[in-house]
């Protein structure tokens, strides 16, 4: 029995022992893979460089959220554009929670598989803080939350509602509510101005970026729906550069947008959020989003921003919705029709040297493309 004993302690140490040498390989393996992505990874151009926040609007941006427990996909998602929009009394609010259920690997939003209970008191502290502020332009956005039996479509329209009564104009980026025709009639019914969905990426890199319940098509299919719920809404999406994209790639997914009835779309350059999301394979210069830009132009679509640090919500973005609605242009069919002749003046001052790495708003310099479509005047006929 006692020498039992003693092979048994032995075998365990063994096992033991080598379990600890297996686990340390493991992890030496983990951190020898890290430290080659590293090597690895491609360095940021100059025009990539942004400087941080210092004004007090900023802060007095940063009080108001926290006083009525808000959130922000800026700070959840890392934007670059922060300190900039922030800085200038604007934000993309983010409602639901600040847990997402899906799993993308481009994205830094916190991920799990149920968010946080919903805040009902959320919509109002939303149309409090935007009252504050003095807003008439308004973006919401939200995590995914599949863990709900309607995906948080009622509370996502309850906020618009809300808002609406403030007489604000408004701006939703909304999740695919996995295809579901139902929940995004919710959305429509309540009367947003703007309904954005990103497609992220060409239909190729969609399996690689995003989450296996969200694919190409079915993004498509839901901007081509909101058309068919109401055609007085603009649509609009957005696509990500530096994951792996060919050019012509690129321009298939433009066809497909303006096929299906997308008025809007925006370029922004992926930004790797760490070590552990999709790596970045090339920095696009700020020349070839302008070749972008106007290929976009030449298909017809209504607005086309596109840069380095341009994102979904960007700022120029608001500033071109905000002015064709405030000109009383309340459909994309009649802005097709008259864009040409809007009073509208689109630029952005910008007195920053685009040369000068340290520039305040580098994005500024794509901000600039903030033009009307060249053939904005007709109407694409495969639209609805």
């Amino acid at each position: 029995m006692f020498l039992s004993n003693i092979k048994l302690s032995l075998r365990r140490l063994a096992i033991e022992s080598s379990l600890k040498g297996f686990l340390k390989l493991a992890q030496d393996n983990k951190t020898a893979m890290l430290e080659e992505r590293m090597k690895t990874q491609l360095q940021k151009p100059a025009w990539l460089k942004i400087r941080p926040p210092t004004t007090q609007k900023f802060e007095t941006v940063l009080e108001t959220l926290k006083a009525n427990k808000l959130h922000t996909v800026c700070e959840e998602a890392h934007c670059p554009n922060l300190s900039e929009c922030w800085s200038s009394g604007t934000a993309t609010f983010m409602v639901l929670g600040d847990t997402c259920t899906r799993g993308c690997r481009f994205c830094n939003v916190r991920k799990g598989r149920a968010g946080i209970p919903i805040d009902p008191e959320e919509p109002a502290n939303l149309a409090k803080a935007v009252k504050e502020w003095g807003l008439t332009y308004v973006v919401i956005t939200s995590v995914d939350r599949d863990d709900l039996p309607d995906q948080g479509a009622n509370h996502f329209a309850q906020c618009i509602r809300e808002l609406r009564k403030n007489n604000v104009l408004v701006e939703v980026l909304i999740p695919d509510f996995r295809g579901n025709d139902s929940l995004l009639k919710i959305i429509v019914d309540s009367k947003p101005n703007v309904i954005a969905h990103n497609i992220e990426t060409i239909e190729r890199l969609q399996k690689y970026a995003r989450d296996f319940r969200a694919n190409y098509w079915q993004s498509i299919k839901l901007l081509k729906k909101v058309k068919e719920f109401d055609p007085m809404i603009f649509t609009k999406t957005s696509i990500m550069l530096g994951l792996g994209e060919k050019e012509e790639e690129v321009m298939v997914a433009l066809k497909d947008l303006t096929s299906n009835s997308v008025d809007v779309v925006t370029f922004g350059q992926y930004l790797r959020p760490s070590i552990m999301h999709l790596p970045v394979t090339e920095y696009v210069t700020p020349e070839k989003f302008e070749e972008y830009n106007e290929s976009a132009r030449k298909l017809g679509f209504l607005y086309v921003a596109g840069g380095p640090f341009i994102r979904s919500s960007y700022k120029a973005g608001e500033l071109f919705m905000e002015g064709i609605l405030k000109k009383g242009i309340e459909s994309p069919t009649a802005l097709r029709v008259d864009a040409l002749k809007l009073p509208i003046d689109l630029k952005i001052e910008n007195n920053a040297n685009p040369s000068d790495p340290s520039a305040e708003n580098p994005s500024n310099q794509s901000a600039e493309n903030s033009n009307l479509s060249e053939n904005s005047n007709q109407t694409n006929p495969k639209q609805v």
